[in-house]
């Protein structure tokens, strides 16, 4: 990747933060409390969902919500600082991935629920953690070979999916939360309402620092509003501790069963196109030459990341594309300002107060909140597939019967519920599963194993920024925006910096992504 002058800077300085500067204290405490925040909703928002649909009380929500913390802050510090081959040494933070949120409550109810689901998670997240690691360590052509599963059309597809699918636990929070005695109460749509009108203002001022932290703030004014009703209740806030340490396998040991683990490797491998996406915008933004040892070393802490989940009580971890978005913002490119956010991170998940005010959020506010993310997520999706030629057939065909998969579980519940194998109904339920593996089903069909996908970039250790080839004369058009693969991806990263959860998003703007 060619190398490009410093931008500049809101006061039309140049930047004087290159990527492997250390800062002095002040700033790097600073910078990294600001990509904290960034990072903030969308690093709880996960453990909230996962654990009010698996029936967790207030106390195990806390724990849950503490140990993401604690982990995406050791997380975090290895993709920015690096161990020998593994972190992309680059500012990446690293939080839960959203595409894994409906799998891991489909994985978790259909193990009963409360902690016993949460033990089925764990066993399938450490076994997926271990295998993406593992995979980051394959020779080049193998390498190549998988991630061709993964052009532009599959990646758009399974994020518009992602986003989809993920939308309707939103409003079912908007709602009041599934299970509450007094769902679809007026009152909590109210709070949904009053929640995204709020963010929606924020992102209309255009400010880049409040667009970074929107969906933050409408936590915060959401439960602010709530609490001078009386509906927002912090009693927990009071029994909590103010120190509390994550203890490895705390709800006990992790079970490993086989269709739940299929179904975390289905969801690994979405991630990998989002750190991969992430990862190339990142690299263009700092001006550093990203190759296929940088994006496999990313690779590496994902999968390092997420064992470690399993280990330490959360879910598997990807690098979050709104963080990815504030670095371009803000112009501070310092690896090490992310290597702060993650002693943050860490302090904040040693504090179970903290924890107890975030799983206080009621269920309207946290839902209107989620809802704006996750319509972000499939916006996303919308970008990277507008980078594909969908007037070609084929195409077509991939997006909309992968769509019309993705949307099976929600639509006919009974066939999955009734007329299903307990286990293979844990591995099927789920919209994102569905339409994931139909994208790459039908793409193989319908398009064969492109030669420009992602991965041939990343196997190839290209010395500039993945660009598309002027098609040829005689070439179809179809196959034109099979060279856009690499590009694709980062793109929908980098021009909504706000557009993610996660998408990771997750992810965050998931490009990826997710990211999310």
């Amino acid at each position: 990747m060619a190398r490009v002058a410093a931008p500049l800077s809101a006061t039309g300085k140049q930047s004087t933060h290159p990527v492997d500067e250390v800062l002095p204290l002040p700033k790097l405490a600073l910078y990294g409390f600001q990509h904290v925040l960034a990072f903030y909703a969308g690093a709880v928002i996960v453990p909230i969902i996962v654990g009010g649909a698996l029936g967790l009380t207030t106390e195990q929500l806390v724990y849950l919500i503490n140990a993401d913390l604690f982990t995406c802050g050791i997380a975090s510090i290895i993709q920015a600082w690096g161990i020998g081959r593994i972190g992309a040494r680059l500012p990446l933070i690293q939080g839960v991935t959203f595409t894994a949120v409906s799998p891991m409550i489909a994985i978790g109810l259909g193990a009963g629920g409360g902690t016993a689901g949460l033990l089925v998670i764990y066993g399938a997240v450490i076994t997926a953690g271990i295998a993406t690691f593992a995979f980051a360590w394959l020779p080049p052509k193998a390498f190549r070979t998988i991630m061709r599963l993964f052009p532009p059309v599959v990646t758009g597809t399974v994020i518009t999916v992602l986003g989809i699918v993920l939308i309707p636990v939103g409003l079912n929070d908007a709602a009041g939360g599934l299970g509450s005695p007094d769902f679809g109460d007026p009152k909590h749509f109210a709070y949904a309402g009053g929640t995204m009108l709020f963010i929606l203002i924020l992102m209309k001022l255009g400010k880049p620092f409040l667009n970074s932290i929107s969906i933050l703030l409408g936590l915060v004014g959401g439960t602010a509003v709530a609490f001078l009703l009386g509906d927002a209740k912090f009693g927990d806030v009071s029994k909590s501790d103010w120190i509390g340490i994550t203890t490895p396998f705390y709800y006990g040991a992790p079970k490993f069963e086989w269709f739940p683990i299929v179904l975390m490797l289905i969801v690994m491998l979405i991630t990998m196109v989002e750190t991969t996406g992430d990862t190339y915008a990142v690299g263009d933004i700092v001006g550093k030459d990203i190759d296929s040892e940088t994006v496999a070393r990313a690779l590496r802490a994902d999968g390092a990341a997420t064992a470690l989940g399993g280990v330490l009580n959360s879910f598997p971890y990807v690098a979050f594309a709104e963080n990815v978005g504030l670095v371009r913002m803000t112009k501070v490119k310092s690896r090490f300002v992310v290597v702060a956010a993650g002693v943050f991170m860490i302090l904040l998940g040693l504090i179970p107060k903290a924890a107890a005010i975030v799983a206080a959020v009621p269920h309207g506010v946290l839902g209107g909140a989620a809802t704006v993310m996750f319509a972000m997520v499939a916006l996303a999706g919308i970008q990277t597939l507008a980078k594909v030629d969908l007037k070609e057939e084929k195409n077509a065909l991939v997006v909309g019967v992968s769509l019309a998969f993705a949307l099976l579980p929600a639509t006919v519940p009974v066939l999955f519920k009734d007329h299903m194998d307990a286990d293979l109904s844990s591995l099927l339920n789920s919209g994102v599963t569905l339409g994931a593996t139909a994208a790459i089903v039908l793409n193989l069909i319908f398009n064969g194993l492109g030669k420009d996908a992602p991965a041939e970039a990343l196997a190839d250790a290209p010395a500039e920024a993945p660009k598309a080839e002027a098609p040829k004369a005689d070439a179809p058009k179809a196959d034109a925006p099979k060279a856009d693969a690499p590009v694709a991806v980062a793109a929908a990263a980098d021009d909504e910096p706000t557009a993610a959860i996660p998408a990771q998003s997750g992810e965050g703007e998931p490009a990826p992504a997710p990211t999310a």
